[in-house]
């Protein structure tokens, strides 16, 4: 995914003038084409992520189109005051880019996970949350988020997570999901990375007999509403998938809207990661199903629901 963000910032740069990347001490080979082509939009500004964000603020407010990047963890964890004061309470159209989010750097232990952060953005007020599911869902919500007010935060991988789309989409409003399988027993609602494992869950829930029906819902904030009353009115049973603490996170966003509305016996399964650290080191997949988020895992907790 990153290489994928490398490349379509560049294009972007290429045609907006107004859009300065700047990064956390990370990616300075992955920027080279941008750099050598626009050296006066590309800052490092080192491991000084709090600066970064006043540094962003401050190109905002002279009407510039910042782009922060760096680590999930860095990024959001270490500097949430500055997002909150600086970016969102002047409502600044600056986008936090986070890589690596989830457990795609679980080699590198808990200091670097970051399956949090979507809980505690989503606490403040204006700020749009996106996990796109794949580099082509990555492009389209970057080309989206360009143009887009305000203060905004897209959670990434890291590199190797296979495409779930076989074409190119655009996103023309926001919130937005995209159908990828089709089904009648279940209803699988996922955004991330995670959405290949919930794919593969699809084919081994098709063993035991059930169709699963699998959505893209890359807008965590705000929910793709019309999706959610589309499914609950249609599904006996919706589970949401995410690479992220089932505490706080789009499980939880769902879980909310639901206690809102007025859906005869709906039935949500929320899976994510359980409220604990994870110590071992180990690689994502690894990772995953310890935590119990791999397809094997997802297979498993919807079929002991169901029954």
């Amino acid at each position: 995914m990153r290489n994928a963000f490398a490349k379509e910032v560049t294009l972007l740069a290429n045609q907006d003038e107004n859009i300065i990347l700047l990064s956390g001490d990370i990616g300075n080979k992955l920027f080279d084409e941008l750099r050598n082509s626009h050296p006066n939009r590309f800052y490092n500004c080192g491991v000084a992520e709090a600066n970064m964000i006043g540094v962003a603020a401050g190109l905002a407010m002279c009407g510039f189109r910042p782009i922060c990047y760096t680590i999930a963890p860095f990024l959001t964890y270490r500097v949430i005051e500055q997002i909150r004061v600086d970016l969102c309470y002047h409502f600044l159209s600056v986008l936090l880019v986070g890589t690596g989010a989830g457990l795609a750097y679980a080699s590198l232990g808990p200091t670097h996970h970051s399956c949090e952060e979507v809980g505690m953005l989503r606490l403040l007020p204006d700020i749009r949350i996106f996990a796109p599911a794949d580099s082509i869902e990555l492009r389209a919500i970057l080309r989206y988020c360009i143009n887009k007010a305000g203060p905004k935060y897209m959670r990434i991988g890291k590199k190797g997570e296979p495409d779930v789309h076989t074409k190119e989409i655009k996103i023309l409003e926001e919130p937005t999901s995209f159908l990828l399988r089709q089904g009648k027993d279940v209803a699988i609602l996922a955004c991330g990375s995670i959405l290949s494992e919930c794919l593969n869950s699809a084919e081994l829930l098709e063993k035991k007999g059930l169709q699963a029906e699998i959505w893209s819902c890359p807008c965590i904030k705000p929910l793709d509403e019309k999706l959610l009353d589309k499914v609950f009115k249609t599904f006996s049973t919706v589970v949401t998938v995410e690479e992220h603490s089932y505490l706080g996170g789009f499980g939880s966003a769902v879980a909310e809207w639901l206690c809102k509305m007025k859906i005869e016996k709906p039935k949500l399964i929320t899976i994510g990661t359980p409220d604990e650290f994870y110590h071992e080191i180990a690689d994502q997949h690894l990772a995953r199903k310890n935590l119990g988020i791999d397809a094997e895992s997802i297979t498993s907790k919807i079929l002991k629901n169901l029954n």
